[in-house]
């Protein structure tokens, strides 16, 4: 192997949050830091509805400019239009995503101990043998170096996970920014048979602006001119428009042999709602410890990656993701008539209360253990079963990660 390759002890693909977040917790530790992102610009293109949980709050330093908005109600619509209204403690944030992105690379941009590079794609790795031990050889369009350990911050699409034998499922979503008339504190969702692997949404960005989306696994075009046209959103309406990829599922398998996946190249990703914030926030917090661990003991094997992250990020949001990944396969077996039936169940019971006082953007356990013991829920999710034995049958391949 080629000795005058330059060796970082951390190589990190992916300058968007994720990246830059954990770059930041690591700048504090005086290793060599070599972050690499394909984009001239970081934060860019914009692929996010930006609406976050209050949580944000207490895992990170949020400065006011970063926020565009608070939204103190929900309003959930049916198919047909019914609708429920929650509010409670939540009342989420709308972030300036792109702004979000970029505070922690100005955190980060001057310091010695971290080299970025823009404009630059990641390739391949290989795991190779030297003198210093087991390394990871990183190839990009423009590179070849060396490094002891390779995190994967690099999307729903990611390399670095392809390379480790893991590879998302995703969902195409697409989202316009509009001056329609709408209440500035409300976030809208719309929930549809014909969109069922999502929803619609309508979040506030303020007074004059909302970003309009929908995400879906086929059809995005036609299903998205249905949904403006529901909305009667005219052209001269949009203001722009962005377009983007969600990973589906439950939280892959991220600890590998000097490799750790973060982000949603992990698949740290609510499947209700396709967002990740504030989980891939708090496992970046337990990747930065393992790293910093790893460095002290002198150990990057797989299993000591697991224990010290893939196994504290399976034992927090793990189990959450679990809860929105059972949610959103129930819903993607809804029928129009079963979003009606649940809606009416909910304001006729005034189930909404409970939700209101329990609901839980990110941590939706508490909730549904209290929904499960509602006998009116029991018996429509009893019904729902016989008549979607389909439900069932898409739990079976899923039921050992589910459990485990």
């Amino acid at each position: 192997m080629n000795p005058t390759l330059e060796l970082f002890d951390v190589c990190i693909i992916g300058a968007s949050i994720s990246g830059n977040y954990l770059a930041f917790l690591l700048s504090d530790s005086n290793l060599k830091i070599l972050l690499i992102e394909e984009h001239s610009e970081i934060g860019k293109p914009l692929q996010c509805a930006g609406i976050v949980s209050r949580k944000l709050e207490s895992l990170v330093n949020l400065k006011d400019h970063l926020i565009l908005n608070r939204v103190n109600v929900a309003k959930i619509i049916s198919p047909e239009g019914n609708e429920i209204y929650l509010s409670g403690d939540e009342q989420p944030f709308i972030i300036d995503r792109i702004n979000f992105d970029y505070y922690f690379f100005e955190q980060i941009k001057r310091n010695p101990n971290i080299n970025i590079v823009l404009n630059e794609k990641f390739k391949s790795f290989n795991l190779i043998e030297e003198e210093e031990g087991q390394l990871v050889l990183v190839e990009t369009n423009k590179r070849t170096i060396k490094s002891k350990l390779l995190v994967g911050c690099d999307g729903p699409l990611s390399r670095v996970a392809r390379q480790c034998g893991i590879i998302n499922k995703i969902i195409y979503a697409t989202q316009i920014r509009t001056t329609t008339s709408f209440d500035p504190n409300t976030a809208e969702l719309y929930f549809d048979e014909r969109w069922n692997d999502l929803f619609g949404w309508l979040v506030p960005e303020n007074s004059k602006t909302a970003r309009i989306g929908l995400a879906t696994s086929d059809g995005i075009s036609n299903k998205f001119k249905a949904f403006l046209k529901k909305l009667d959103i005219k052209k001269e309406d949009i203001i722009d428009r962005q377009g983007g990829i969600i990973p589906i599922g439950m939280m892959n398998e991220c600890a590998f042999d000097n490799t750790l996946l973060l982000g949603d190249a992990a698949c740290q990703v609510k499947a209700t709602t396709g967002g990740g914030i504030v989980m891939l926030l708090i496992a970046a917090k337990f990747a930065a410890g393992c790293i910093k661990s790893s460095f002290k003991e002198e150990n990057f094997s797989k299993s000591f990656i697991y224990k010290n992250y893939e196994k504290q990020c399976l034992y927090t949001i793990g189990k959450q993701l679990k809860f929105h990944f059972l949610l959103r396969i129930f819903f993607q077996n809804c029928t129009s008539d079963d979003f009606e039936s649940l809606f009416q169940l909910i304001r006729k019971h005034k189930l909404q209360k409970l939700i209101s006082l329990y609901g839980d953007m990110d941590f939706p356990r508490k909730m549904l253990i209290r929904l499960f013991f509602n006998a009116q829920i029991v018996r429509f999710l009893i019904k729902f079963v016989f008549q979607h034995p389909k439900f069932l049958i898409s739990l079976v391949p899923n039921l050992k990660s589910i459990i485990l």
